[in-house]
């Protein structure tokens, strides 16, 4: 006999299941979200709040200008500084959670043979996942220097970017500096990203998927201070996190930001292929 393939429902249309603005509605209203956003919206403010009692930091400088000397400089440079103490490890978290929290939720909560039962084609599901997911890690990205850059107006003043290698950039310069790190802050962190997707589409313990991120971020971190390493250390994304301090020299330097989005991107697109060339073979059973 000949195998037939069972007729499509009337009306039933794969690329409108699970849409966006559902999947995004869903992910807005859990409680994690909300804190994550709290938290990133308050940094600011705890860093006003520490300068204020601890005095103004250029005050205590050993003669090395870094961001951090020159916090308080204007909005712009407390901004700057904003990004800088919390790119290494505060920004990791709400990546590692918006993607890592995704699929593996479902499947905690049992729903997700549900969905594909609706039916939701796997790739549909996963996609909608990840971009909903990489929506949120962005808006959070995009937060914590906005509020900082607000805050830190309020509290020293709109005025020129200090620069750490000397020199100031004009405010409106500044901006868009900033926007340049951030940018380049989100795109590093898409291997994060992409792990924490892949780890949350093969196990059912969503803190299993975001703990195993975050703690593999952590050591690409350590293995990035191991000098003996050498050159090798160049193949590990942690080692150009920092690579947008080239956005804040008097002339724009792109080479080390190029280099270090490659070799993010690199990742993501491998981890991401995992992740829905293994979902896709999946025994779905939860």
């Amino acid at each position: 006999m000949t195998a037939t393939t069972p007729a499509a429902a009337p009306g039933y249309r794969a690329r409108r299941t699970l849409p966006l603005r559902v999947e995004a509605r869903r992910q807005l209203r859990r409680r994690r979200t909300l804190v994550i956003g709290a938290v990133l919206a308050l940094l600011p403010f705890v860093l006003v709040a520490a300068f204020a009692i601890g005095g103004d930091p250029g005050t205590r400088s050993t003669g090395r200008i870094s961001l951090m000397t020159t916090a308080t400089a204007s909005g712009a440079n407390f901004a700057a500084t904003a990004l800088f103490v919390s790119a290494g490890f505060l920004l990791v978290v709400p990546v590692a959670l918006f993607c890592g929290d995704t699929v593996a939720s479902e499947a905690s909560w049992s729903s997700l043979r549900y969905l594909l039962a609706a039916p939701v084609p796997r790739a549909r599901l996963l996609l909608s996942k990840l971009t909903v997911g990489l929506v949120f890690s962005a808006a959070a990205m995009l937060l914590l220097p906005v509020v900082a850059l607000a805050v830190g107006t309020a509290a020293y003043g709109w005025g020129p970017l200090q620069l750490p290698t000397g020199g100031a950039l004009a405010p409106g310069d500044a901006v868009l500096r900033l926007a340049v790190v951030t940018g380049y802050v989100f795109v590093s962190q898409l291997v994060t990203a992409a792990l924490a997707f892949w780890l949350s589409t093969v196990t059912d313990a969503p803190l299993g998927a975001v703990g195993g991120a975050v703690g593999l971020t952590i050591v690409g971190n350590v293995l990035d201070q191991v000098t003996a390493l050498g050159d090798w250390r160049a193949v590990l994304p942690a080692h150009w996190q920092y690579s947008w301090a080239d956005a804040l020299q008097p002339q724009l330097e792109w080479t080390g930001m190029l280099q270090g989005a490659s070799v993010s991107v690199s990742y993501a697109l491998v981890l991401t292929a995992l992740a829905f060339r293994g979902f896709a073979r999946k025994d779905v059973v939860s």
